[in-house]
């Protein structure tokens, strides 16, 4: 469900650093099992980021979706705060310039292993989170 792309250039973060963002954005969602989060990291090769029309080796694009789909624009706010407040380490505190987009897919679009996942708190839903992997219900 949350499927997070950072689009970085190539080398800026270590192994480590890429385990401790993926980890730190797995951690925005302790309501959904572990598996529900993907992060992926898509590097970019020296001179093909450019902001603003200028060569930029210190801008990360991250683009996410977020399992929530409440419509209250202050709980989907304070998301945004939490995710940037996660992820400060690896952007504003190492001086990079970031750009964050978070989006919410309608559910009805979305399966796992050609499965449907079960609706948030439901039986089946506290199952899978318990099993930690999807599991037919």
């Amino acid at each position: 469900m949350p499927f997070h792309r950072l689009y970085v250039p190539r080398d800026l973060y270590t192994t480590e650093e890429k385990n401790a963002i993926a980890e730190a954005i797995t951690a925005l969602y302790e309501f959904l099992p572990k598996f529900y989060v993907v992060v992926n990291f898509i590097n970019i090769e020296d001179g093909d980021f450019f902001v603003g029309g200028e060569k930029n080796n210190k801008f990360v694009r991250i683009i996410g979706h977020h399992a929530y789909h409440g419509e209250d624009p202050a709980k989907k706010r304070a998301f945004l705060d939490r995710y940037e407040n996660a992820l400060a380490p690896w952007t504003k505190d190492k001086g990079l310039d970031w750009e964050v987009q978070i989006s919410n897919t309608d559910p009805v679009f979305w399966d796992m292993n050609g499965l449907a996942p079960p609706p948030l708190g439901s039986e089946a839903f506290n199952l899978w989170k318990a099993e930690g992997r999807p599991i037919p219900y």
